[in-house]
C-alpha cells in the first residue's frame, strides 16, 4: 500500500487550515505529523482517512500491483483511534469487539477473550462501555487499532487519557504490532512517537 498526497489543502470559510501538502506514505513505515494544538494535525489525519473532504489537491490510495482505491471504499482499508471518535457505549466490551469484527478482520484471527487479555481488561468483558473510565476507553480504541488486520493505522493523540501503566502498555505494543502496516500518528507529545523516524511538521503546510 502507498498513499500519494499531491498539493492538498483544506479551507474553512475563508481560512486555509492547510495548503500545499505533498508527501508519500509507504507500507512498513511509520509517520508522525507534529505541531502545536490547533496547527491542523487532526484535520490532516481526517483528510487522509476520508472523514473530511479536501478543498484542493489529490490523495491516491494505491495497493501494490492493483488499481487505486476509490475514496468510497477507502474506509475498509484503515482503522483509526482518536479522542474525538466515540465508542458505542451501550455495548459491553465483548459485544463491542464482536461488532468491530463484523467490519474489520483481526490479526491472527484473535478472539474476544484473547483481545480482553491483550488490553489488560478481562475483568471488564461484560461491563458496558459507558461505565468505563476515559483511560479504559482509550485502551479499547488502541487495542482495536493494533489488532485490526488492515493496511493503514491512524492514531491521533494516542496516549490521551492514559495513566503511566497505560502509556507503558502503548509503547510496548505500537511499534511491534504495526511494523508491516502504514502507521500514521498525529502528536505533539514526543514520548508517543519516540520510535518513529519520519517526523513531518504540519507547520510546513501553511501558505
Amino acid at each position: 500500500m502507498r498513499i500519494q498526497v499531491e498539493n492538498i489543502g483544506k479551507k474553512f470559510v475563508r481560512e486555509w487550515i492547510l495548503r500545499g501538502a505533498s508527501f508519500e506514505l509507504l507500507q512498513g513505515q511509520s509517520y508522525t505529523f507534529v505541531g502545536p494544538n490547533g496547527s491542523g494535525k487532526s484535520t490532516l489525519l481526517q483528510l487522509l482517512t476520508g472523514m473530511m473532504p479536501i478543498s484542493e489537491g489529490k490523495i491516491s490510495y494505491i495497493p501494490e500491483n492493483k488499481k487505486p482505491i476509490h475514496i468510497d471504499g477507502w474506509y475498509k482499508h484503515l482503522v483509526i483511534a482518536a479522542p474525538y471518535l466515540e465508542l458505542i457505549e451501550e455495548f459491553t466490551l465483548r459485544e463491542l469487539f464482536q461488532f468491530h469484527c463484523q467490519f474489520k478482520p483481526m490479526k491472527g484471527g484473535i478472539k474476544a477473550p484473547d483481545f480482553e487479555d491483550f488490553i489488560e481488561l478481562p475483568h471488564a468483558k461484560h461491563k458496558a462501555i459507558r461505565h468505563f473510565s476515559s483511560g479504559m476507553k482509550q485502551r479499547v480504541k488502541l487495542g482495536l487499532a493494533f489488532m485490526s488486520d488492515v493496511p493503514v493505522v491512524f492514531l491521533d493523540e494516542p496516549t490521551s487519557n492514559l495513566d503511566v501503566q497505560g502509556i507503558d502498555w502503548y509503547l510496548r505494543q505500537v511499534e511491534a504490532l504495526t511494523k508491516d502496516q502504514i502507521l500514521i500518528l498525529g502528536s505533539n507529545v514526543a514520548q508517543e512517537y519516540s520510535f518513529c523516524k519520519n517526523i513531518i511538521s504540519v507547520s510546513s503546510f501553511k501558505k
